[in-house]
């Protein structure tokens, strides 16, 4: 699994809150730090062979910035690959995101648990790669 902050958004406590519950679950998780390009979170998606891609934004730039993740990593040929989301995120936003391929937002308040455990259903629904 592979967290990841896209673009300019400099505010990582939560992706890495995130990371380390993952870790804590049993999960190998690999964060990539802030500032990155949504070519650079693709690439090192499918260079380390990812099931599950987790993007966070606080800057309001999910919109443009998520669905480019999931778009780039389709033409890398990791259709396979999971991407959800979480930040600050407008419920009035989340249909949007999840036409262009996110399959799930965890907004604030959002458990690490919930996180987990969505992740754990999405294995064991076969919704990503084993």
């Amino acid at each position: 699994m592979l967290i990841a902050k896209p673009g300019l958004d400099g505010h990582d406590r939560g992706a890495k809150v995130v990371a380390r519950a993952l870790r804590d679950a049993g999960m190998e998780v690999i964060y990539t730090g802030i500032r990155q390009t949504p070519e650079a979170i693709a690439s090192a998606a499918v260079q380390e062979g990812v099931d599950f891609v987790g993007l966070s934004c606080l800057s309001g730039a999910h919109d443009h910035l998520f669905p480019m993740v999931v778009s780039l990593l389709r033409s890398k040929g990791a259709k396979g690959v999971a991407v959800f989301g979480g930040g600050i995120i407008p419920a009035g936003d989340i249909p949007k995101l999840k036409k262009a391929g996110i399959r799930e937002i965890f907004p604030p308040g959002s458990s690490t648990q919930a996180i987990a455990d969505w992740i754990r259903g999405q294995v064991s629904k076969g919704e990503s790669r084993p």
